[in-house]
């Protein structure tokens, strides 16, 4: 018997006492779990976790000023506020640019959809203030603004808010990676600095 048919074998033993007729609707699955509780501050919850990742962490800085002291062109979706931009060299994605452009530039900026603070993760949906995915990955620096109303505590508060047809990017601090001896190297599937502002 092959792995495949010792698979199917034990769903349809699993399976055996289920009707025939009977759908996904019928056996709803309870979804009493726990969604929010109460604890430390969530700004400085968010801001401990970020850390914690190696995201680099502002809080009411202004993100022009910022960009300005990095240097280099960036490159900003459409959405992003026009005072983000104030004085920085900027390049839009419109049209496309290539992933050889982009990994020309010194960095994007952009916005979120949400922050989860107890696991220090800040969600993308392409919005316009977003932009497309490959924005936030082929450059080396990622600066993403987070607005306080955009903080929620746990992961089920936050996928209420998500539109899950959306394109979602989960980013818990710089890319990082380990190898089999446990090596820790950054850069390799995004920007090797995540620098959050939180507004």
């Amino acid at each position: 018997m092959s792995t495949r048919e010792q698979i199917l074998a034990k769903v349809r033993a699993a399976l055996a006492d289920v009707p025939r007729d009977e759908g996904p609707e019928d056996a709803p699955v309870p979804r009493g779990y726990q969604r929010t509780r109460a604890g430390a501050d969530i700004v400085e919850l968010l801001i401990d976790r970020l850390v914690d990742y190696k995201a680099v962490v502002h809080t009411d800085a202004a993100v022009a000023e910022l960009l300005t002291a990095r240097g280099g062109r960036v490159v900003a979706p459409a959405g992003v506020p026009a005072e983000w931009l104030a004085g920085v060299e900027t390049v839009r994605d419109d049209p496309p640019l290539s992933a050889d452009r982009l990994d020309g530039l010194d960095g994007v900026v952009t916005g979120c959809a949400v922050a989860i603070a107890e696991t220090g993760t800040i969600v993308l949906d392409a919005s316009p203030d977003q932009g497309r995915r490959a924005l936030t990955l082929v450059p080396d620096h990622h600066l993403c603004v987070v607005r306080r109303d955009q903080i929620v505590r746990t992961v089920p508060e936050a996928l209420a808010r998500l539109d899950p047809s959306r394109p979602l990017t989960w980013i818990s601090g710089p890319s990082a990676t380990s190898d089999i001896e446990l090596d820790r190297v950054e850069g390799v599937h995004g920007p090797r600095t995540l620098e959050v502002v939180i507004v």
